[in-house]
């Protein structure tokens, strides 16, 4: 069993003795050393993290219901059951379990012994071995049978007793047929005791007597039993209750016997839970556990009893779609899906129970349904809807993104469910609350997946869709409300509305990008949420105070500019102005807006604020708040004001290391700096000046230096090639070595062009087109020519050199290229090797 693992679904009792479902993963037992014995694990089938690390005990008890269920405790308030998809899964873990225990597989319980005071256990410790003798089960040994029973709740030991000859002796039937002996006799004492016995019964928290007591043959006598309560004032008549006022509503005929028959003992059993038996006291809630548990897996066998009839649902969704389908039918049809995706929540194999829905085409019926006038249906709809949502968003939205491409805007599901949210008649707008959260979680770029294509993602068609379709007509109620500088409509359902629709803005502003910026610009967004701070529900302030905040909180100088431009912190101002020195929330809020500004230092909404606001915050002292901006405002100016001499410093720096040698190793690290200078503006980019662009004095100060320092280290350059070479030269007898010439491009300014003559010469001709040069004068390629020519007049080389030397123009960028010779070695015996040129570019 080590390296078995079966599929199962993790439980456990809330506080509310209802089951939470804790995941799916895949059960094992092995040898922990860290609790020093062999466990249960259960690793999550998504990621593979523990669910469950449970130490196999000796003395806990373990039991088996249903076939596929193990159920136990791990303490007094801390249940857990494992659900097997497959029966030979638990068997196989049951195995274990009786193993370690040393029980009988066979059993369905290991045992319900619980620890309990050492003194408790030496008193039972006569009693242990021997079972509970039950009395004769007569009309006369009522009150010692009800006696009985109330005796072994308190004590674990005696209701496992209790339970084992109730089970053995097929006690319960024989009880059954003296309530009806009772109640012909209306012996009014004796239905009382039965009261007592049905109810403990109940309470012995085992499955194998509750699937007695509520078998078909007796359950209605199990009733009837409980409804002589004798602290009731008068008898309920529950029996009568189930027979004729509750109908069963067939929506779809159902072949299944089974199936029926699981239905209506799930109905019966609720209706004891819930109505019949009295409200359990603490005491008792820890004895009701087996109850919850005996109803919820029935549940679940239902649902998937339900998805393996081939015939059920299919009929289901086409009666739901039909026109031809009557308005009570449909509304019978809707609120029984509702109960089935309810159910279905729980099922261990959730994903196939919702492919199976959304095959069937759950989504367009919900459509047809949300557009039905019965309220209560819409309701159901929207449960339905939620259900989806909360397990695939994505599901939704891929269904959004099909339907809304050949369909109107207003008849889309996405603006059905935002209609009704703006449309919802209840005024606390419960059902707005609901759908404004199935919204955030559709709008919400955490779940959101990439799809197929590479070049988009769910994030942006779905985003895109929404902003184009959909915004309108979720902020139609706000920009209709703030049309003028006064809310039209200021009454509590309205405010409520808005501040649920100011509420996903927010979430929006939040999360999304340039979506939700150029809405707000287009439409001119925050400057109608402003208005609403004048409103008189200050719920409602705060969600626009909320909103401003979150926007600031971006940090992006796209809102800072847009607030800035169009004055949008003065409706704030006079907000916070009006408040006057009232200590309440407003108040709180709008300081902490400008706490945040002055704490994350957001430099133009600060100058923006103190320059026009000033007036209003200086006479504030209780807060440092305001006093805080203002040190950052002048602190700013200053730095503004010093930025000048700075400049200045800085340039006179430039220029001193550029015109200065200091020693003579000096030189070669300026060699080395800027041979590194140069391959970095060969790799990089080069970048033209726009036509008409011009250079500050600077700019050009600096752009004069570097080239007097260029000078100065050509000139040292070829000051040491001529000593070079006139040392060779000598050491040759006269005859020149070859020069020793740089790498090509070791002193370009730009990527060196093709020579003349080859492939890709013709492409690199001389545009036309105007530069600037490094003084600021602009060139054209007339005087680009000129300027070539007259360095040739100037500067005359032998004609094997001339043709290499030429000035070329490429994108807009004047240079001087030096190319390498092809000098053959007769050349170099009868030609003096020409001094070299610096290439200078801009």
């Amino acid at each position: 069993m080590a390296n078995t693992r079966r599929r199962v679904k993790l439980y456990v009792l809330n506080d509310d003795r209802q089951w939470d479902d804790r995941g799916t993963g895949h059960v094992s037992s092995c040898y922990v050393e860290r609790l020093n014995g062999m466990c249960l694990l259960v690793r999550s089938e998504t990621d593979g993290s523990i669910l469950l690390e449970s130490k196999i005990q000796l003395d806990t008890a373990y039991q088996k219901q249903q076939e596929t269920l193990i159920v136990w405790s791990e303490n007094d308030n801390y249940d857990l059951a494992l659900s097997f998809q497959e029966k030979a899964g638990c068997d196989e873990v049951w195995e274990i379990i009786c193993q370690i225990q040393g029980k009988d597989p066979s059993v369905d319980v290991t045992q319900d012994i619980i620890e309990e005071s050492e003194e408790e256990r030496f008193e039972e410790m006569p009693d242990a071995a021997t079972p509970i003798e039950l009395p004769p089960c007569e009309l006369s040994k009522l009150d010692e049978i009800a006696e009985l029973f109330s005796n072994v709740l308190p004590s674990p030991v005696r209701r496992e007793k209790l339970a084992v000859a109730l089970e053995s002796e097929r006690y319960l039937p024989k009880l059954v047929e003296l309530f009806r002996m009772c109640e012909d006799l209306e012996n009014a004492e004796g239905l009382q005791h039965l009261f007592e016995i049905i109810k403990t019964s109940i309470l012995l928290n085992k499955n194998s007597l509750l699937e007695i007591l509520f078998s078909d043959d007796i359950i209605y006598d199990v009733i009837g039993c409980l409804e002589y309560d004798p602290a009731a004032t008068a008898v309920h008549k529950h029996r009568e209750y189930l027979n004729s006022k509750a109908t069963f509503k067939e929506v779809i005929p159902i072949a299944n016997q089974e199936l029926l028959n699981k239905i209506h003992q799930t109905y019966r059993v609720q209706y004891i839970q819930d109505v019949i038996l009295p409200t359990p006291s603490v005491f008792e809630e820890n004895m009701l556990t087996t109850l919850n548990s005996f109803i919820f897996f029935n549940k679940l066998e239902i649902v998937e009893m339900i998805q393996e009839d081939d015939q059920f649902l299919p009929e289901l969704f086409t009666q739901l779609t039909d026109e031809a389908t009557e308005d009570k039918k449909r509304r019978d049809l809707v609120l029984f899906l509702k109960e089935f995706c309810s159910c279905g929540q729980a099922c261990q194999n959730r994903d196939k129970f919702f492919r199976t829905l959304s095959h069937l085409g759950i989504l367009p019926a919900l459509e047809v349904v949300m557009g039905m006038d019965d309220s209560e249906v819409r309701q159901a709809a929207v449960d339905i809807f939620a259900y989806i949502v909360e397990y695939s968003p994505s599901m939704v939205r891929e269904f959004i993104l099909q339907e809304g491409n050949g369909q109107e805007d207003d008849v889309t599901l996405i603006n059905q469910i935002i209609e009704q949210m703006i449309c919802d008649a209840d005024p606390d707008l419960g059902s707005a609350m609901q759908l404004m959260n199935i919204l955030r979680i559709l709008l919400d770029p955490e779940n959101m997946m990439a799809t197929v294509a590479v070049s988009k993602t769910e994030k942006t068609e779905f985003l895109s869709f929404f902003y184009k379709h959909c915004m309108h007509i979720l902020t139609a109620p706000l920009l209709a409300n703030t049309a003028t500088d006064m809310p039209s409509k200021d009454d509590y359902q309205t405010a409520q509305l808005l501040g649920l629709i100011l509420e996903l803005l927010t979430f929006c502003i939040e999360h999304h990008t340039y979506h939700i910026k150029n809405y707000i610009i287009s439409k001119d967004l925050l400057r109608r949420v402003l208005v609403l701070l004048q409103s008189t529900h200050q719920f409602l302030v705060l969600c626009a105070i909320r909103l401003v905040r979150k926007m600031i909180a971006r940090k992006d100088e796209f809102f800072n500019r847009y607030i800035i431009k169009g004055s949008l912190m003065e409706p704030v101002v006079r907000a916070f102005k009006n408040n006057g020195n009232k200590y309440n929330l407003l108040n709180s809020a709008i300081i902490e807006l400008f706490e945040f500004i002055r704490l994350e230092d957001i430099k133009s909404l600060i100058v923006h604020i103190e320059e026009t606001y000033s007036n209003v915050f200086d006479a504030v002292d209780y807060v440092s708040t305001f006093k805080g901006l203002k040190l950052k405002y002048e602190q700013h100016l200053d730095r503004m004001n010093n930025k000048p001499n700075m400049d200045s410093i800085r340039q006179t720096t430039i220029l001193q290391s550029n015109r200065y040698r200091r020693d003579a190793r000096a030189l070669d690290e300026d060699e080395e700096l800027w041979f590194d200078r140069e391959e970095e503006v060969e790799d990089a980019d080069v970048v033209v000046p726009m036509a008409g662009d011009t250079i500050s004095p600077f700019r050009s100060t600096m752009v004069d230096a570097q080239l007097d320092s260029i000078n100065r280290f050509v000139e040292s350059k070829k000051a040491q090639e001529s000593t070079i070479l006139n040392k060779e030269t000598l050491a040759s007898n006269g005859r020149p070595a070859s020069p020793v010439r740089p790498a090509t491009g070791a002193l370009s300014r730009t990527v060196s062009t093709p020579r003349p003559g080859s492939p890709v010469s013709a492409v690199n001709a001389v545009s036309p087109i105007s530069v600037t040069s490094p003084t600021g004068k602009k060139l054209t390629s007339e005087d680009t020519q000129e300027t070539s020519n007259t360095k040739a007049a100037a500067d005359p080389t032998p004609d094997n050199t001339t043709s290499t030397n030429s000035v070329t123009t490429k994108g807009g960028v004047v240079g001087l290229v030096d190319y390498p010779d092809e000098d053959s070695d007769e050349e170099d015996d009868d030609v003096e090797p020409p001094s070299k040129r610096a290439r200078i570019a801009t």
